[in-house]
């Protein structure tokens, strides 16, 4: 099912989409080299330990299966293309990203919305041969399928689900082979009792036809005990564990009352009753000066090993200081304990520990980039294609990169699109996958590059973001600075973004060093030519302007290099 000798080093230098242009003119373009990211964590496991988080950085919602021996992962993307990674273990513990599943534009055919829109909580599922996942595109064509019958893809043009409302959609295969779907949906005939009221709908999905068909069925109504009022149950799932039916679904909004809870019912349609120890886990209540914290807790996915063994994996935070995260809401796994036929991860008044026993399980092999831990990388940019890391913004209309394997150099086509708006700026990026990081690129103007910006910038949406700025005119640096927009929520703003310390580059410069740290609360940018020693651009920077916290939405910051004109 899974060739795995494709794994390692040549895979990861594969991608679908992001890939190089043969016929490209790129003597106007912008040269950038030998891209390195270093990420260092405090926490360190043990012998026969495993580090949480076990893939770093944002990659929220996560949603796994088994297939025999394998494990597969998926993470929401949100309004970033390629869309939807999908990691492999063998493990649970060491993650390699083998692909995206949107990873053609026909599959993300937006072209415009905030970062914060695009692919939200994918969910996989494995039956009868065939991979499903299911999936809500918010500002696109709504609650949406895509099948493989390889995880590396390829994977399907969407099949839309109009008929199904809400959000966090997730398949259910009962045993007489019948698919389901269960999601969040609007409250009884649409009016809700208080603000967050939501239901959790079943209903049957006919895959000959691909529709949903007879009756819908509300399972759960507001949540654990609606009389307290519960906010946003969502995020459901689905297992017959025993001939027992249990629906496991995250309580509590995103933030720092986030839960994930448990229902089960002796039929599928229920009536499902709550858990006595509800919640399975959250982190609400833990005092928050504790040592190392993980806050957020919830939207988890349980699988069961070959070996009989449950575990989960959820999403958490990590902030670096008084709430602030600028590495988005990350992927934990943990253990499932059973007692009295409820499962539950963690008691009430736990901290997710950062270290825990590995899973019974043969060992997997470590990926040549880890997911977690002291990550460090250098992409020089000498394969066919860019690395299944790379990500740019929204769903790309043209072609405005391209990879050379003789010149180890990417290039950037300078563009019209900006990141303070709703297009497909020419920038290439990565995920900050820890609070204590450095990246740096080499960029190097062509000889016809002309009145055009490129540099490197901390991305988190349209109004918060850190960018070293590099004017280039006639195949001459001529100018540096950093940008900072002026920082809201939404769009409609007029302010221009403010140019912090801009400096004259020596003359007949075409070619610089640019680098990015963050030291948990603070950013630095630093720039160098030649031989010399960096030299800091300005002052520190707050990096809280980058955290969830200030700028809204559900994405973290990812670092790379940019042009425009």
């Amino acid at each position: 099912m899974f060739r795995i000798a494709l794994l390692g080093a040549a895979l990861l230098c594969l991608a679908l989409t992001l890939h190089a242009a043969d016929a490209a003119d790129t003597s106007a373009w912008v040269r950038f080299s030998s891209f390195n990211y270093t990420g260092k964590t405090a926490a360190a496991p043990k012998a026969g330990e495993y580090l949480n988080p076990v893939v770093a950085g944002f990659y929220p919602d996560p949603s796994i299966c088994r297939v025999g021996e394998d494990y597969y992962l998926v993470n929401s993307a949100f309004n970033y293309f390629p869309g939807i990674p999908i990691w492999h273990s063998k493990d649970l513990v060491n993650w390699t990203q083998i692909g995206n599943v949107i990873d053609r534009p026909s599959q993300f055919a937006m072209r415009g919305g905030q970062v914060s829109s695009g692919t939200y909580a994918p969910a996989i599922r494995f039956h009868d041969g065939t991979f499903y996942l299911v999936c809500t595109f918010v500002g696109g064509i709504g609650n949406f399928y895509v099948t493989a019958k390889d995880p590396q893809g390829p994977w399907s043009e969407p099949i839309p689900l109009r008929s199904v409302g809400g959000m966090d959609p997730s398949f259910f295969f009962d045993d007489d082979g019948k698919c389901y779907i269960v999601n969040c949906d609007e409250p009884p005939e649409g009016r809700g009792e208080y603000n967050g009221h939501r239901t959790i709908r079943l209903r049957e999905v006919d895959l000959e036809q691909k529709q949903v068909v007879g009756e819908q069925t509300i399972l759960v109504n507001g949540g654990t005990d609606i009389s307290r009022h519960p906010v946003w149950c969502e995020g459901p799932h689905l297992y017959k564990i025993n001939k027992t039916y249990y629906l496991m679904c995250a309580q509590g909004g995103t933030s720092t009352a986030h839960s994930e809870v448990i229902f089960k019912s002796d039929s599928l349609r229920g009536p499902y009753v709550p858990g006595p120890n509800n919640p399975m886990i959250t982190t609400r209540g833990l005092p928050s000066n504790r040592p190392d914290p993980v806050t957020c807790t919830g939207h988890a996915d349980m699988v069961q090993t070959q070996n009989g063994d449950w575990y989960a994996v959820f999403l958490g935070c990590q902030p670096y200081e008084a709430g602030f995260y600028n590495t988005g809401r990350q992927t934990f796994l943990l253990p499932v304990k059973w007692e009295n036929d409820w499962p539950s991860i963690l008691p009430p008044g736990a901290p997710v520990p950062l270290t825990v026993r590995k899973p019974n399980l043969p060992a997997g092999k470590p990926a040549v980039v880890p997911s977690t831990g002291d990550i460090s990388f250098t992409d020089n940019f000498d394969a066919d294609t860019l690395a299944f890391r790379w990500v740019g913004l929204r769903a790309p209309a043209s072609e405005w990169h391209q990879t050379s394997k003789s010149a180890k150099a990417l290039f950037l086509e300078p563009r019209a699109d900006r990141f303070s708006g709703q297009g497909n700026p020419s920038y290439l990026a990565v995920r900050q996958q820890n609070n204590d990081f450095s990246c740096s690129v080499t960029l190097t103007a062509q000889p016809n590059t002309s009145n055009c910006v490129a540099g490197l910038a901390a991305f988190q949406n349209e109004g918060h973001y850190y960018a070293i700025n590099v004017t280039i005119d006639s195949g001459h640096l001529t100018e540096i600075s950093v940008e900072k927009p002026a920082g809201g929520r939404g769009f409609g703003r007029s302010a221009p973004p403010a140019i912090l310390t801009p400096q004259k580059l020596p003359g007949n410069l075409v070619s610089i060093d640019l680098k990015i740290e963050g030291a948990g609360p603070v950013t630095r940018c630093f720039y160098k030519s030649g031989n010399g020693d960096f030299i800091q651009l300005g002052q520190d920077l707050p990096s809280s302007f980058l955290s969830t916290d200030t700028a809204g939405g559900f994405q973290g910051v990812t670092l790379g290099m940019f042009a425009r004109n």
